[in-house]
């Protein structure tokens, strides 16, 4: 269980994980008959013939919702003779989350804040015409929404030289995280990551923008290039990954808030 446990947060997509990728990985085998929900004093968790994992430094897995432990519950049991940390994107997230510890909370919120500072919806292209139609389509209604919903303005430039975004905006915006709890900060950390927009995380967070809405915005100048010059199998291959830790990541939010 450790060892599965601790192999599920290493080579996430880095390096390593590209270059051994021909390499098929020794999973581990499947060790248990079913997967349950269990209360737990603070929440619910995950048993696995009665057992609730424990993270790789020993900490029990709870959760604050039963909808949540339903969602890795149902990843556990899907699982066949070997057990794919890979397909199981909620349990990973939430591992993680639980691994973090509470203390990680403001150092989540920062970074949101950090990336909403040099965010990918304020640096514009000038051209092609084609592409700036697509981020103008996909990017203003996305401000405008967190503009009048957090009473904030943005400076969006065109180019890649760094342009300071108004301190009141970033103080407010800091000030939005303050009262969310680690499970929603690591959901949006996990949103902003796959996205590469912390304005996006917190549109998916305020229901502001639905998840395709999200996704197809972080995807503009990609998509304009697949228009261009068609599909490259790795990238579509990557993409389906990434979709699939997005899409855990977007649910585990709407758990939450439910």
């Amino acid at each position: 269980m450790r060892e599965f446990l601790e192999d599920a947060n290493q080579h996430r997509d880095d390096g390593y994980g590209r270059a051994q990728a021909h390499v098929k990985p020794q999973l581990p085998k499947r060790f248990y008959s079913e997967a349950t929900v269990k209360p737990m004093e603070g929440g619910f968790a995950v048993a696995l013939d009665g057992k609730v994992p424990r993270t790789p430094g020993m900490k029990h897995v709870v959760v604050p919702l039963a909808t949540i432990a339903e969602a890795m519950a149902a990843e556990w049991a899907a699982q066949d003779k070997d057990i794919d940390p890979m397909t199981m994107p909620m349990t990973r997230l939430v591992n993680s989350a639980v691994e973090a510890g509470e203390e990680t909370a403001p150092a989540l919120r920062d970074e949101i804040v950090k990336y909403v500072g040099s965010d990918l919806l304020l640096y514009r292209a000038d051209t092609p015409d084609p592409m700036v139609r697509r981020q103008e389509e996909a990017w203003d209604a996305a401000l405008v929404k967190l503009a009048r919903h957090f009473g904030v303005a943005f400076q969006p430039t065109i180019g890649v030289v760094h342009q300071a975004q108004p301190a009141p905006t970033l103080a407010r915006l800091r000030a939005a995280l303050e009262t969310e709890d680690l499970f929603t900060l690591a959901a949006m950390n996990a949103v902003m990551s796959i996205t590469g927009s912390g304005l996006l995380a917190l549109a998916l967070r305020h229901g502001l923008l639905t998840p395709e809405e999200v996704w197809v915005a972080a995807h503009v100048d990609e998509d304009h290039n697949v228009s261009l010059w068609g599909e490259v199998e790795e990238i579509t291959e990557r993409r389906a990954k990434r979709r699939a830790e997005f899409d855990a990541a977007a649910r585990l939010l709407a758990l939450l808030k439910a």
